[in-house]
């Protein structure tokens, strides 16, 4: 039997009407690549109607591949499975409420049946209720990297999106996924593992991937995001990831991608006392840390959110995310 291109890995757990979503988007792209492309869903014992959802997909034709964990094994080691278990040469592990925007698929299997690379990624964008009504547009170009380096911090905060990035499996034939359980990041450590044993990794400016906002939660964004993912890209230098390069994807978090978060976090009332110290031992030996992120954190709550919408607008600029950022506002004024 030919080994398929792509396996599209699918872990749910309780989420029966947002997984309906996701095979109805995924269905009629998959059609057309049965040969190439295999879709299997990881339930986690949902208590839900999951498995009446994926039954129905089935007798629409949809050929899917079902996992029924006899207990929920926990998120981290449902994701390990969904990586250990799949067939294919390159690994998909698209959430549950995430979505494929039309085409995408096709562009994904031209890209990997026509290439080798260690990791590809796919620009995401947020939507509240309508994928395509609230799509920020499709122009954008496909970009290949040969160092490290440069493409993690092109990259930036999608290495840490599961529903972004493919990993070509063939080049982590020994790689465990459960080793990884426990950081909340299991596929950050895959990722790595993949974009460091390839000489080439691509990047696509173009937005592929629908995420449903504000539907994920049960955990401290900034333990996460900063205190453990800066572990985890800090052990990668023993496995040859530069400290330039952790520098520059450091830089990339701190410009582009917390000043929104944190804003958030002020204008909601979030206490900032544990999150001060977390950034301070992350970042405080950076000069850009004290002068653009610290005030979002120290002042009065209605400043601290004045200067974090600031800072958030132009991260956005520099780092060409500004569009995404329009269409959402665009999306809430209509």
């Amino acid at each position: 039997m030919t080994r398929k291109i792509l396996s599209i890995a699918i872990p749910t757990y309780k989420r029966a009407e947002w997984l309906k979503l996701c095979l109805e988007n995924l269905l009629p792209q998959t059609e057309l690549y049965l040969d190439e492309v295999e879709v299997t869903i990881y339930d986690n014992s949902s208590p839900d109607n999951t498995r009446e959802v994926v039954n129905e997909f089935v007798n629409r034709g949809f050929k899917l591949n079902y996992v029924l964990n006899p207990e929920n094994i926990g998120s981290d080691a449902n994701i390990a499975q969904c990586f250990n278990q799949s067939g294919g040469k390159y690994v998909l592990i698209l959430g549950d409420d995430d979505l494929f925007v039309d085409g995408s698929l096709h562009w994904l299997t031209n890209k990997l049946s026509s290439g080798e690379f260690g990791l590809v990624c796919m620009r995401s964008y947020g939507f509240d209720s309508d994928f395509r009504k609230e799509y920020p547009g499709s122009w954008g170009e496909d970009i290949e990297y040969g160092d490290s380096g440069d493409y993690l911090s092109a990259v930036g905060p999608l290495i840490t999106l599961i529903s972004a990035c493919v990993v070509n499996k063939s080049l982590l034939k020994d790689t465990d996924a459960n080793q990884f359980c426990g950081t909340n990041l299991v596929q950050v450590h895959l990722n790595l593992l993949a974009l460091l044993a390839s000489p080439k990794n691509l990047i696509s400016t173009r937005y592929h991937i629908a995420c449903k906002r504000n539907n994920s939660g049960g955990y401290n964004f900034i333990e996460v995001f900063v205190e453990r993912l800066g572990r985890i890209i800090d052990s990668y230098q023993a496995k040859g990831l530069s400290h330039q390069a952790i520098r520059k994807f450091d830089y990339r978090m701190m410009v582009g991608y917390l000043p929104f978060y944190l804003f958030k976090q002020r204008v909601g009332g979030v206490d900032q006392s544990e999150n001060i110290n977390r950034l301070k031992q992350r970042y405080g030996h950076y000069s850009l840390f004290w002068v653009w992120l610290m005030p979002l954190v120290l002042m009065p709550r209605y400043l601290g959110g004045l200067w974090g919408a600031i800072t958030t607008f132009f991260g956005r600029i520099f780092y060409g995310d500004f569009r995404r950022g329009f269409y959402f506002l665009l999306s809430k004024l209509k």
